[in-house]
């Protein structure tokens, strides 16, 4: 499903009540998002709302982000907006592409797990990136052995339906020498917690635990659609994290591309389970200038920082310094958590190169896990368990997925392009 407010730059002949400009973006989105949520159903026109640029973009998102609704029950009113903002189309065109990138990535998260097997997700990235110029390659399972997958292929075991690889690449003319920048999103189409269950409270959201995958996707599309001329590459590993007689067990030892091997402690942490051989072969097949995973990985970030703020793990300064920027810019704000090295020694284990359930400080000790599979690499890791889900609509916030990543990584790549 898409967003129900659809934007036209055409004169609009009725006042706005948000032609009086707030000085932070932030405020024009949720203002923009209030108005959307208060139109009619049918057609209407938004005079000049007296914004340019980054305001105005905040606006556009406002419109469309405030509009959408995910319902398989009956279809929502249908609203059309004509805003006359032709003064500055290239600010309203930014803000579309943006959030029309976020109204993919909610929807693919949203979309009931029944449907939404590995092999659905791989076909809805091919069906909808490569028309945008990006080649898809979708690996099976027997690919995942060949290549050593064990991770991904250990968290799909209990699950009738297997895992995937979505590989997605953009490489636009002109861009031999630019930075190669790889996405990692972590594609748990389910999470059970596998033999580790999970309570059933915290088991019903857990259809959009590929929110992260969903969000990379979504923003290889945006980066194609707007033609940077920058190369980068989207990885989803997609598997379902179930139960059954193939389940890996706490005690098994697997071995990750590239040989580094995890011993599970717990089968409900297994999003750095499939992370971790993302990374890997990114870094050893895909020569990456940059690594970013994108994932909702542990509750205790949602813990430390609530709903609204992602956590951002950074190997430099630099890295962290040009996502925060550019979160606060997009209104999806990131919070800089340290890579604390005393907790190293939590990972230790007896028959593997690390455990993959370290304990607390859970947040940080999932970060260093992932570490030993970026290569020293600029790497950032962000953890989105809290700000990727609502529980309420609330501003630009919808009830279920946000997308929330997806506008932070497109304003970023744009600064690099």
């Amino acid at each position: 499903m898409s967003v129900e407010v659809r934007l036209v730059t055409e004169p609009g002949s009725s006042a706005d009540p948000s032609a009086e400009e707030p000085a932070d973006p932030s405020a024009v989105r949720a203002a923009a998002a209030d108005l959307a949520r208060a139109l009619p159903e049918g057609r209407t026109s938004l005079a000049r709302p007296g914004l340019a640029g980054d305001r105005l973009t905040a606006y556009v998102e406002g419109l469309v982000l405030g509009g959408y609704r995910y319902s398989l029950v009956r279809p929502e009113p249908r609203r059309t907006v004509d805003l006359a903002a032709a003064d500055d189309q290239p600010a309203v065109d930014r803000g579309l592409l943006a959030a029309r990138a976020t109204v993919w990535a909610r929807d693919l998260a949203n979309t009931p797990a029944a449907t939404k097997t590995p092999a659905w997700l791989a076909d809805q990235a091919r069906r909808d990136l490569e028309p945008a110029g990006v080649k898809v390659e979708i690996r099976d399972e027997q690919w995942l052995a060949d290549q050593g997958f064990g991770g991904t292929l250990a968290v799909g075991g209990g699950s009738g339906s297997p895992p995937r690889l979505i590989e997605a690449a953009w490489r636009p003319r002109g861009a031999a020498a630019a930075p190669h920048v790889v996405l990692v999103g972590k594609g748990i189409t389910f999470d059970t917690g596998g033999l580790n269950l999970k309570r059933g409270e915290n088991m019903r959201p857990m259809k959009t635990d590929m929110t992260g995958g969903a969000v990379v996707l979504a923003t290889i599309r945006a980066v194609a659609e707007e033609k940077l001329t920058l190369r980068v590459t989207a990885l989803v590993p997609a598997a379902e994290n179930s139960f059954g007689g193939g389940s890996y067990r706490p005690g098994d030892v697997i071995r990750h591309v590239g040989g580094r091997t995890s011993e599970i402690t717990n089968t409900d942490a297994e999003g750095r389970i499939v992370l971790a051989d993302a990374l890997a072969y990114a870094l050893a097949r895909l020569r990456p200038s940059v690594l970013v995973d994108v994932a909702t990985l542990t509750g205790a970030m949602k813990t430390a920082l609530g709903e609204r703020t992602g956590g951002l793990f950074a190997s430099t300064d630099e890295l962290a310094a040009q996502l925060i920027g550019a979160g606060a810019l997009a209104g999806e704000p990131l919070w800089r958590m340290p890579l604390a090295a005393d907790y190293e020694g939590q990972l230790a284990s007896d028959v593997a190169d690390a455990n993959n359930a370290p304990g607390s400080p859970g947040a940080i000790t999932a970060a260093l896990f992932l570490r030993h599979f970026t290569g020293g690499l600029p790497w950032a890791h962000l953890d989105i368990a809290g700000p990727a889900r609502s529980s309420e609509d609330d501003g630009i916030l919808a009830k279920g997925a946000t997308g929330f990543g997806a506008r932070l990584l497109i304003r970023w790549l744009e600064s690099l392009a």
